[in-house]
């Protein structure tokens, strides 16, 4: 594949997976690639009977699955890694064509980083075991018991699509469960790598089904999946406002829901901050994946003291960074909302950092978005108070630490948070005041891996995917009591 991207795979159509069985579907629908601006392959378009079939075949699938040992549950998960470590390159591949990744995000962070949450998640399934305690009845005993929910459907974005296909799936099969996954309508060809992966590691038909649609017909298919009784929980990954109308669903049909949505994630700069290693991490935090991640770098807190040698900083490596692959958004759309946001901020008063005449975002060869930085950002402008999801970071200045957790905690997300200081006591009294899932001292907000738990609060959602609690949000706990 080239540095920046490729396109030239023959076309294709992507299939459904369900049943065990690849499905072209009674229709299909056009997968554009943003490097171009033109098809790349079709993708075929799931209609809700379907999405009922794929539920249907995940329950028939079920018993046999939940009662299969933890070691056959860990073989299986832990060839279908070694399939996807042997098929890297090829998984990146689709991820560059179908959302504009770069090399560097696709093969040396988002695939390789799902490879090790399946190694990971696989190695956790025989340490999955209940309780003895000890009751109060003289010749009574209890056990409590772990066991599978049932089929977990799971609902994911486009834009870290193997992490997010691996927590969804990897995480309910490993406990027992079974799954279908509503894969996104920009990445279908990744979801399909990951299921045909899992197939192909010897996992039974039936247990993981991957069906895709047009956005405008997935509503009702997820509608109609959250309703069928054999679903007993849905995780969502992906923005905030679809998060609301999913969990709304769920709460009418009472079935419980891990909700991992969006963020305005904020890095405070203290006066005492290492400036090289804050100012690599901040825009690394804002840039990375095109500033297409929950967890990248919205807002820049930066300490009065410091606050004229750290924007010279940002300006100047600004100006070094290689203009030869601008960073590629996934949507048109995308680049004119977040434009609009920048004018609107730059009309009220704030500055570009780094202000470079280049070629229009948007053009025939693709769509693309220059990295923006900006300086004397309000409170009231729209680009401090909504998600950018581009490469777009804006600076405020703030006369001390506690004005600076104020206004990181004024948001109302509440994923990923960093802190630049060279002061480890303080930076952790700081970390235990933000409203916060994830805070991290001397690193960019952006960090995911398979031991730590992942998850937000306030807007952001709730529940945790990864580790010991990721295999817990799918499984049941009950107890059994008896007389001696």
């Amino acid at each position: 594949m080239g540095d920046c991207c490729d396109t030239t795979t023959p076309p294709v159509i992507v299939p459904l997976i369900i049943d065990g069985e690849e499905e072209s579907g009674a229709s299909t629908f056009d997968v554009k690639s943003p490097y171009t601006g033109k098809t790349c392959w079709k993708a075929a378009a799931a209609s809700r009977q379907d999405a009922i079939r794929a539920v249907e075949s995940a329950n028939d699938a079920f018993p046999a699955w939940s009662e299969t040992k933890p070691t056959v549950r860990r073989d299986i998960l832990l060839k279908a890694a070694d399939i996807l470590e042997s098929r890297l390159e090829e998984c990146a591949g689709y991820m560059r064509t179908e959302m504009g990744a770069d090399v560097g995000a696709s093969q040396y962070f988002v695939v390789p980083l799902a490879i090790r949450m399946l190694r990971d998640i696989a190695g956790r399934i025989t340490s999955i075991c209940g309780s003895v305690p000890v009751v109060e009845q003289e010749g009574q005993s209890a056990i409590v018991l772990k066991e599978p929910m049932g089929v977990i459907l799971g609902v994911v974005p486009w834009n870290a699509p193997y992490v997010f296909g691996i927590r969804a799936a990897a995480c309910a099969l490993a406990g027992g469960n079974t799954t279908v996954i509503k894969a996104s309508e920009i990445t279908p060809r990744c979801y399909w790598a990951i299921g045909r992966a899992f197939l192909d590691a010897g996992l039974p038909k039936g247990c993981f089904n991957v069906i895709s649609t047009p956005a405008e017909d997935a509503p009702e298919l997820v509608n109609a999946m959250i309703e069928h009784p054999a679903v007993r929980k849905i995780n969502f990954t992906g923005s905030t406002a679809t998060g609301r109308k999913i969990a709304t669903s769920c709460g009418r049909n009472l079935k419980p829901c891990l909700m991992e949505l969006g963020g305005k994630n904020s890095a405070i700069i203290c006066a005492d901050a290492d400036l090289d290693i804050a100012v690599k991490d901040v825009l690394a935090g804002a840039l990375l994946n095109s500033g297409q991640i929950c967890m990248s770098t919205d807002r820049v807190l930066v300490h009065s003291a410091i606050a004229p040698i750290f924007m010279q900083q940002v300006r100047l490596a600004l100006s070094q960074m290689d203009t030869q692959c601008t960073p590629t958004l996934v949507h048109a759309a995308s680049v004119a909302r977040v434009e609009s946001l920048v004018s609107g901020a730059i009309h009220s008063g704030a500055r570009l950092v780094h202000d470079k005449k280049e070629e229009k975002n948007v053009s025939d060869e693709g769509i693309r978005m220059r990295p923006v930085v900006l300086e004397g950002v309000t409170e009231d402008m729209g680009v401090w108070n909504e998600e950018a999801f581009a490469p777009l970071a804006a600076c405020r200045i703030v006369s001390s630490d506690e004005e600076a957790v104020r206004l990181a905690n004024s948001t109302g997300y509440g994923l990923s948070a960093a802190i630049f200081t060279q002061d480890l006591r303080k930076g952790l009294a700081m970390a235990k005041k933000l409203q916060s899932g994830a805070v991290h001292i001397n690193s960019m907000t952006i960090h995911d891996e398979p031991v730590l738990p992942h998850g937000g609060v306030k807007n952001s959602g709730w529940g945790r995917f990864n580790a010991a609690e990721g295999l817990n949000e799918f499984l049941v706990t009950k107890n059994v009591t008896w007389m001696d």
